[in-house]
This record gives structure tokens, C-alpha cells and sequence, in this order.
């Protein structure tokens, strides 16, 4: 038999998107250890070798979205967002031609994709099928933007596109915290996906001299765009506490570790910590829903998607919302106060990378 090749088309959005579908990569290959991997995504090749550590595989740097042109992990610049989609939406045929000339040389057998929208007219043009991963469509992300005449752009012509785009998918594994995603004809649901720690407790704490309790060991996290305002200044509040951050710009203080090494991520940290405080995000909520480690997290009116992520741990994660005025002008006096319990008394299941990959790797070994 040939060696399964699968090409992984990942949106270009930041971190979360490639952290997500690289852990449900990182299972194909646990399950399937032949298959190649074609990984898509302008992602740094050091981020998916975060999580895709046992085996090998082929970094292919290409963008066929751009998701939202941010400043930082809050800051969008909607505009110039739909210049870039109308720029994509010109070209796309050149796009889809030399993806197409691609897939055939390397003989891919299967598309997976999280979730660009030109990834399933790529695949109808290379004879392929292609799947799809997510919790939302950019269509839904697009379509809250107001009033057309804001924009040089129509944003109707926009969303129509995409979801015209989405609606050639042949299957959508819609993940929890999810939009309707209507424009997909063939869903079905799984479980929460993303990273596990790869060390001990014990391993971490002895490696970076953690020696406060869990419940005053706190996790930074805001992605891979970071936030340039928290307020830092805080931390001196709480001198007996310690913060973990992944963002280097970050002040140097006693109680603050920066992490600056790519062999750790977030969720390596999870396990010791007794909240993470971050950004409405799917991957930062799910990673730790899966540790069940409350989640604090600011509202974001302004992101189609919050409210559903928010729902979700509201549901299923101990946690606690805040406004953005709390978060960036308060004290930080709600890390004494207790979390909500989840308003679900059954838990969520967390199963989504086993699930997936195990549908892959039947559909690959039944050609």
C-alpha cells in the first residue's frame, strides 16, 4: 500500500487555529505512524513542533485566509480585513490552480482543514475530499460587521462567497462552543481538542522553581497575537503569588516567570495552576476545560464568537467573566474571590482528537 498523505490546510489567524489542529495532527500520527502530514499554515514550524513531537512533517507556508487583521489579540482592524478578503476572492483562482498542481504531484488523499474556506474548492478541483474542523465559519465572524456602507466593501458579496465555499465540504466535525454552522451539509459533532502537558507537575516546579500552591499560581495567556495593555502593575498586589506569562514584552517582576522557551506552551503549565486568565479563545478555553483548571476571562463584544466560547465555559468550566473595565482598570481583587461552579451539572466531553483522528485514519486505510 502507498503511504497516506494528508494535506492539513489551517487558517491563517493567529496561534490558536494551528495549536488546535496540530494536536489532532499529532493523534493521526499516534494512530497511523505512516501517514505524512502536510502541514499548511503560515504558523511557525517551531509551533507545530510544540505539539507534533513523535514524528515528522511537511511545512507548506501558505495563507488562503487571513482571518482578522488584528494589532493585538483584541484589536481588529475590520476594514482593511475585507480589502485582504476581496484581494483573496480576485485571485483565488490562481490560488486553487497551483494548490491543485500540488495535491496532485504529492498525491494527497485527503484535506482536512480549520478552517479556510477556499481549502473545499481546492479539493473539488483536485478530485479530493475535504473535511472540515471548527466551532464557527468566517462567514459568521464576517457577517456581524454593521452597516455595508462603512465599508469600501459589500460585506453580503463577502459572506455569500464563504459560505458558497463552505458548502462543498463534504464533512464538518463541529467542535463544542459552536455557532449553528449552517452553511455545512454534513455534521457531526465531537468532543473538546487540544494539547496535554507533556511533563509532571513535579517536573515543571522542580524546572522553574515554582514552589507556591496551586491555588496562587496563576496562567497568563493571551495568545499568540499577546495584549499590549495588561496591567501588569497588579501583579504587585499579590507579592506571594506567582504569574506565568508567555509574552516577553511583559515587565521584569519577582512574582512574574516569563516562559521564552518554545519547548513549553501554556498547557504544559495548566496542571500547577489555579486559574488561567485570558481572552475569549478556543483553544486557551478548551486546553483548559480539558485540565479542569477554572478559566477567568474578559468579555469581547466585538467577536461574534465570544459569546459562544463564553457560554461554554459558563457551562462546563468553573470560571468567572469579567468586563473589560475590571480587568483593565481594577485591582485584580477577583483572584480572592471564588470561581462560579459550571451551570451543567454533566461535564463535556473531551474527546475530539481521538475521535477525528480515528475517522481519518479509517477513511485513509480504506482506499
Amino acid at each position: 500500500m502507498e503511504r497516506p498523505i494528508l494535506y492539513i490546510a489551517i487558517t491563517n489567524h493567529g496561534f490558536g487555529h494551528a495549536t488546535r489542529t496540530a494536536s489532532v495532527a499529532a493523534t493521526i500520527q499516534k494512530f497511523c505512524p505512516e501517514v505524512l502530514l502536510i502541514m499548511v499554515t503560515t504558523a511557525p514550524r517551531w509551533l507545530l513542533e510544540c505539539y507534533i513531537v513523535e514524528g515528522d512533517f511537511i511545512h507548506r507556508p501558505r495563507a488562503f485566509d487571513l482571518g482578522v487583521v488584528q494589532a493585538d489579540s483584541l484589536m481588529m482592524d475590520k476594514a482593511a480585513t475585507l480589502e485582504k478578503l476581496l484581494e483573496i476572492k480576485k485571485h483565488q483562482n490562481s490560488i486553487i490552480a497551483s494548490e491543485v498542481n500540488f495535491i496532485r504531484q504529492n498525491r494527497v488523499n485527503l484535506i482536512l482543514a480549520d478552517i479556510p474556506f477556499l481549502a473545499s474548492k481546492i479539493a473539488l478541483a483536485a478530485h479530493v475530499p475535504c473535511w472540515m474542523v471548527s466551532n464557527f465559519g468566517w462567514d459568521f465572524i464576517y457577517q456581524d460587521w454593521g452597516r455595508e456602507e462603512k465599508y469600501k466593501v459589500s460585506i453580503t458579496e463577502i459572506v455569500d462567497w464563504i459560505r458558497d465555499c463552505y458548502s462543498l465540504c463534504d464533512r464538518l466535525f463541529r467542535l463544542p462552543f459552536h455557532e449553528p454552522m449552517q452553511a455545512f451539509k454534513n455534521i457531526t459533532d465531537v468532543g473538546l481538542i487540544g494539547g496535554s502537558p507533556h511533563y509532571t507537575p513535579e517536573e515543571l516546579r522542580s524546572t522553574w522553581g515554582i514552589t507556591t500552591p496551586k491555588e496562587k499560581t496563576i496562567l497568563l495567556s493571551f495568545g499568540g497575537l499577546g495584549l499590549q495593555q495588561i496591567p501588569y502593575d497588579n501583579l504587585r498586589q499579590f507579592p506571594d503569588w506567582q504569574f506565568i506569562a508567555f509574552d516577553q514584552s511583559a515587565p521584569d517582576l519577582p512574582n512574574l516567570l516569563k516562559v521564552s522557551n518554545h519547548k513549553y506552551r501554556p498547557v504544559d503549565f495548566m496542571p500547577i495552576c489555579g486559574r488561567v486568565i485570558s481572552k475569549p479563545g478556543f483553544g486557551t478555553f478548551a486546553e483548559a476545560t480539558r485540565q479542569s483548571v477554572p478559566i477567568v476571562s474578559i468579555t469581547r463584544d466585538d467577536f461574534a464568537e465570544a459569546a459562544f466560547l463564553l457560554e461554554g465555559i459558563e457551562n462546563y468550566n468553573q470560571h468567572q467573566i469579567l468586563t473589560p473595565s475590571e480587568f483593565f482598570q481594577g485591582t485584580w481583587d477577583f483572584l480572592k474571590q471564588p470561581t462560579q461552579q459550571p451551570k451543567q451539572s454533566q461535564t463535556i466531553a473531551t474527546d475530539g482528537n481521538e475521535a477525528i483522528a480515528l475517522a481519518v485514519v479509517n477513511y485513509l486505510k480504506s482506499l
